[in-house]
């Protein structure tokens, strides 16, 4: 009853969403050239041969699954859905050729009708904890087997699907097979009705490196003499609290740079107004020593991760979840973090063990935070070099669950 409910309520709401994405491009958070793909419409054909979908959220998500896209590329054609207008960059500059990128329909039965009628995937591979019920039971209804890989659950998201048994165990148990980052993440998905629950090791421990460009990053190192840091994929509340730690630590580091990258890129007139004279990447301004700069541009968080010595992880402070902790890692930044990393506890146990990351629970707590690395740049050099040895997975990890969705 609660998935007929379900299918009924975002059918009826189709129109509300419909205007939605439209204020969401207009505000620069959608493809205005591609909206009709949040319809699972589209006017690519669908490639002859075997062809196996992959959808992921966003960047983070994105840059885990690349492994694997590479591994499964050799077997079949590859459909990636994202949801987000970094995600599609990305995916445009880092998917092998023969892929394809689509945004993925919101989950409207009609929405998600059209799209599943028209790619007919042979086999859909979600991840982390991606769970649509109108896709999932389209998928359900055409036979198509789907798999869950890197899941991650919570115990709050377990309490919650605890309370309708019945539709735990028609979405979780539709698996063919389900990869769990952790122990814990494979008992929770067990209890609800999962079947076929492994714990093979963690994509994101495998996913390469961010990339920038050499010449960027040149051109920044030679007009910031530095010191420098950054706060990294920030939301609204970060970014005034990012320029207070900077107006804190400047009569210490008069040449203070402080980097703000948000989450979202869109967001970089709005935070232009909560700091008045602070340059703006996006509109080609150029860094000044002693004045914080905003990062809003789409796909170069690799390039301010080398910039600057540590990090400050953006959604740690005020909202829950936080964000990937292991990209500065991989490139040997140190982190700093605020109380909420439920979405990275494996990594943030592992970072913190081996002296690569700071928590932090309020401002004055961040600003001596990153005063201690400013003044003990050796320090933070070495937390970095602890940090880039942490994170490794089977390296056949990939290709092992290729195998699995896809057997020779």
């Amino acid at each position: 009853m609660i998935l007929s409910l379900y299918r009924l309520a975002t059918q009826a709401a189709a129109p509300l969403l419909w205007r939605h994405l439209a204020k969401r491009a207009a505000r620069g958070k959608e493809d205005p050239t591609r909206l009709y793909e949040r319809q699972g419409l589209t006017h690519l054909p669908r490639p002859q041969g075997q062809l196996i979908w992959l959808h992921a959220a966003s960047v983070g998500e994105t840059m885990s699954l690349l492994p694997l896209i590479e591994a499964l590329s050799d077997r079949a054609r590859i459909l990636l859905t994202t949801g987000t207008l970094t995600s599609a960059h990305l995916a445009a500059t880092r998917l092998p050729q023969t892929a394809i990128h689509q945004f993925v329909p919101l989950d409207v039965a009609l929405w998600a009708e059209t799209f599943l009628t028209h790619w007919h995937p042979d086999a859909a591979v979600f991840i982390e904890s991606e769970l649509w019920p109108n896709l999932l039971c389209g998928l359900d209804s055409r036979a198509i087997p789907r798999y869950l890989v890197n899941a991650r659950l919570s115990e709050t998201s377990a309490r919650h699907w605890r309370r309708a048994p019945k539709t735990a165990q028609r979405l979780l148990g539709g698996f063919r097979a389900i990869w769990a980052q952790s122990t814990p993440d494979a008992a929770r998905f067990t209890s609800l009705g999962a079947r076929n629950v492994h714990e093979w090791g963690n994509l994101k421990f495998t996913t390469p490196p961010l990339p920038a460009d050499d010449q960027a990053l040149a051109a920044l190192q030679a007009a910031l003499p530095g010191p420098i840091w950054l706060a990294a994929s920030t939301h609204p509340g970060e970014e005034a609290l990012a320029s207070r730690v900077h107006t804190a630590l400047l009569p210490a580091f008069p040449n203070l740079t402080t980097i703000i990258a948000p989450r979202h890129p869109e967001r970089g007139a709005e935070i232009a107004g909560l700091i008045p004279g602070a340059p703006r990447r996006s509109l080609g301004e150029p860094p000044r020593p002693g004045t914080p700069y905003i990062a809003d541009t789409l796909s170069e968080l690799g390039l301010f991760y080398r910039l600057a010595p540590f990090v400050f992880m953006g959604k740690t402070m005020f909202e829950r979840g936080g964000h990937n902790i292991i990209e500065p890692a991989h490139v040997g930044r140190p982190i700093i973090a605020g109380p909420h990393l439920e979405n990275f506890l494996e990594a943030a146990e592992l970072l913190h063990e081996a002296g690569a990351l700071v928590r932090v629970s309020d401002e004055a707590s961040l600003t001596q935070a990153v005063r201690t690395w400013l003044q003990t740049p050796a320090a933070a050099t070495r937390a970095g070099d602890a940090a880039k040895t942490l994170f490794t997975a089977p390296p056949q990890l990939p290709d092992r669950l290729a195998i699995a969705i896809l057997p020779l």
